[in-house]
């Protein structure tokens, strides 16, 4: 038997059913502060492309606290370089879409470079 997810000791149809304001109620605070203060323009047409059932969702807003309304959608977020699609599942609920879209990638070096040491500038002279 699958575990039902609960957010705050509420269901997920009932989450659903609830105004902003009254989700906001069951965030952190910075969270909730964010929420009531209410929606910049880019969010604002960011929740249009939601609501309209878009398939093609593109982003820069990284700090767009996740909704009811957002579970199930895919959105492509932006990391600097690239879009990287998210799909948006229940435990998302009240985390911000950048937190899922790591933006520094980890460096792997090759083979030292012209000038790099000592040595390899004595090498290059040959």
């Amino acid at each position: 038997m699958a575990k039902e997810f609960l957010f705050r000791g509420k269901k997920f149809d009932e989450i659903k059913n609830l105004s902003i304001k009254e989700f906001a109620g069951l965030l952190t605070a910075r969270e909730r502060r964010t929420l009531l203060r209410g929606f910049t323009d880019e969010q604002k047409v960011l929740m249009e492309k939601i609501r309209k059932n878009k398939s093609k969702i593109r982003t820069h807003c990284r700090d767009f606290i996740i909704i009811p309304e957002m579970v199930g959608k895919t959105i492509h977020v932006y990391t600097g370089k690239t879009f990287v699609p998210v799909r948006i599942i229940n435990e998302m609920l009240g985390h911000r879409l950048g937190e899922f879209v790591l933006t520094r990638s980890s460096v792997s070096h090759s083979s030292p470079g012209i000038g790099a040491t000592r040595s390899s500038a004595a090498l290059s002279v040959r």
